[in-house]
């Protein structure tokens, strides 16, 4: 039986997740939600109290931004024309109003610490914040090929791209995980949002409807998720930097682990069942510490194995 068909994939699987990472208060995830949220509320206290920020032309109007927005958002005049490339990463912590926000970060909270817990907390940061920076550069991409018809200036702000590559790594690890919509309020498996979006988004581009910009973002962000954890040794750069050569050496060649016999693992894996079987039915609260440890361990083998 293999990863995809075991109860990791029937049960909310965000939730056994965020026990093994958020709560413990160091999560990335729990960081990143952090800055977005600060920075946002920064920016509108700098603009609105003390009158602190800049304008850029919108056309025949003029659009209003706060300091952070001003010196951060992403456009190709900008990142491009300008080389101001600091934006490829500052627009991913910027956000347009609170309903921006708010739903990007309960996105970020609820799929986040289950690609987090998968990858190891440095590969997830990685993992992130290139997949934000994937998503302005399929904006430029299509934006330069004409399929994206707005002006070089026009502004991108929104954590969004690395959300959806989040989303999509979440359907391909987890494909059977359910999901709860806010609305309509209805379970839907994982997978299938995650085309959704994906599909919805593509749509938009393709049409020059609203908000084209930002979908061809999505898409970006999204496609370069899907392949970063289909190959997640790719990522392994984030672990070993900043290591020295015999370090690094000792990281990335680590000795495997004895293998255990079949009937161990038999063994083992109807306990990991069992567990998971009582979480399906009764909830995280109900698993003892033992269970805890022994969910965390397997999840973590299957993130070395995966």
């Amino acid at each position: 039986m293999g990863f995809a068909d075991r109860y990791y994939n029937r049960v909310d699987a965000s939730r056994v997740y965020r026990q093994n990472t958020w709560y413990r208060g160091k999560s990335v995830v729990f960081w990143l939600i952090a800055i977005n949220v600060v920075v946002f509320v920064l920016d509108a206290i700098l603009l609105n109290s003390f009158h602190i920020g800049g304008q850029i032309n919108v056309g025949p109007a003029a659009l209003v931004m706060g300091p952070l927005e001003y010196f951060g958002y992403f456009s190709a005049s900008t990142a491009v024309l300008k080389l101001q490339l600091w934006r490829f990463i500052t627009f991913q912590f910027l956000h347009a109003s609170p309903g921006h926000i708010f739903f990007n970060m309960l996105a970020l909270y609820f799929f986040g610490p289950m690609i987090e817990s998968y990858l190891g907390s440095r590969r997830f940061l990685a993992f992130y914040l290139l997949c934000g920076v994937s998503g302005a550069a399929s904006y430029l991409l299509l934006w330069g090929a004409g399929v994206l018809v707005s002006a070089s200036w026009t502004p991108l702000v929104g954590a969004s791209a690395g959300i959806f590559g989040v989303l999509v790594a979440g359907a391909r690890i987890a494909p059977n995980a359910t999901v709860m919509l806010l609305f309509p309020p209805i379970p839907m498996r994982l997978k299938v949002l995650a085309w959704i979006l994906v599909g919805f988004g593509a749509y938009m581009v393709l049409t020059g409807g609203h908000n084209a910009g930002g979908e061809a973002a999505h898409l970006g962000g999204a496609a370069v998720g899907f392949v970063l954890i289909r190959n997640i040794q790719w990522l392994n750069f984030a672990v070993t930097g900043f290591a020295s050569t015999r370090t690094r050496s000792r990281i990335l060649q680590a000795p495997q682990q004895p293998k255990r016999s079949r009937h161990a693992d038999h063994r083992a894996q109807d306990e990991i069942d069992r567990i998971l079987m009582k979480v399906k039915n009764h909830g995280l609260a109900s698993l003892t510490d033992k269970e805890k440890k022994a969910l965390q361990r397997e999840t973590e083998r299957q993130r070395r194995v995966g």
